[in-house]
């Protein structure tokens, strides 16, 4: 009898591993699709920023390793390949929780997928024509790659992906981004991009590639639904470009910034920073 898993038992146990489980396959989230690697081999500058963001944000999850796939033969050995590897099928959303929650390695072609804003936005398919008075907002309108660019999309965990990716996307809470967002140099701040809105796994891939752009997006109903995206969470989006930037930029604010590390408290007459006694004296107000 086909076991059914409700949101709070899948993630205890992680999400692959009850998808794997209600298969038939038993097998550890540990080892899950896992690329074998050289243990002699030293961590590239990618793993270790991986490592180094959860460890500054206190991540819940692993941060993300995306490259777009030019052709198969980019994908590591050991990559799961859900039609190939258990005729079965997932959105991409479900996929990007697979690498953060349980560190699997993920290649989603054009036939891994169950949903349609991926595979349009990654341009596998070509576009179908637009039924009468469909189409989002100009001002919602996800950008798309070019049709047959690309093959497909890989993921993995940063901190052990075998590939050098495009693009790392950070599910964080709303604490977590906002240390993020104050640690980009002040030119840098007024340029992020937000999204509100779907199709939430296009925006976080296709936008910050094309336009080299930080970008903030809001989780869309079907990642809550289906990929189990915790309330309060948001994806943030880094182009690789951008990365040894922001790791620099990261690592200064967490040294120096008095945002960093702030308790949580209800304290009134609460000790002010200089600059704030500083401005409160020269307005002839009481000041800490």
């Amino acid at each position: 009898m086909k076991k059914e898993f409700t949101r709070r038992e899948v993630l205890g146990v992680g999400l692959g591993a009850a998808a794997l489980t209600t298969a038939g396959v038993a097998i550890s989230t540990a080892s899950a699709a896992q690329p074998e690697r050289n243990s002699s081999s030293e961590l590239s500058d990618f793993n270790r920023y991986g490592q180094e963001l959860e460890s500054l944000l206190c991540l819940r999850t692993s941060p993300i390793a995306v490259r777009m796939l030019r052709s198969e033969d980019e994908i590591p050995n050991g990559a799961y390949r859900p039609k190939r590897d258990q005729n079965k099928h997932y959105a991409q959303c479900q996929v990007f929780s697979l690498s953060r929650r349980d560190r699997m390695t993920v290649a989603m072609l054009r036939d891994d997928n169950w949903c349609l804003g991926p595979i349009m936005a990654y341009g596998l398919v070509e576009m179908p024509p637009p039924p009468p008075a469909a189409g989002a907002a100009p001002s919602i309108q996800y950008k798309r790659f070019e049709y047959g660019k690309y093959v497909g999309i890989l993921t993995a965990p940063l901190k052990t992906a075998q590939f050098e990716p495009d693009l790392v996307l950070i599910y964080s809470d709303t604490n977590q981004l906002r240390d993020m967002l104050l640690s980009l140099k002040e030119e840098e701040k007024s340029k992020v991009r937000t999204n509100l809105f779907p199709i939430s796994c296009a925006f976080c891939v296709t936008n910050p590639i094309i336009d080299n752009e930080y970008w903030v997006n809001l989780p869309d109903p079907g990642e809550y639904v289906r990929a189990l995206t915790q309330p309060g969470e948001m994806i943030f989006s880094i182009p690789v470009p951008k990365l040894p930037q922001f790791m620099e930029g990261l690592r200064k604010f967490d040294k120096e910034s008095m945002f960093a590390h702030e308790q949580m408290m209800m304290q009134s007459d609460f000790e002010q920073p200089d600059i704030y006694k500083q401005v409160f004296e020269s307005w002839g107000m009481e000041h800490g």
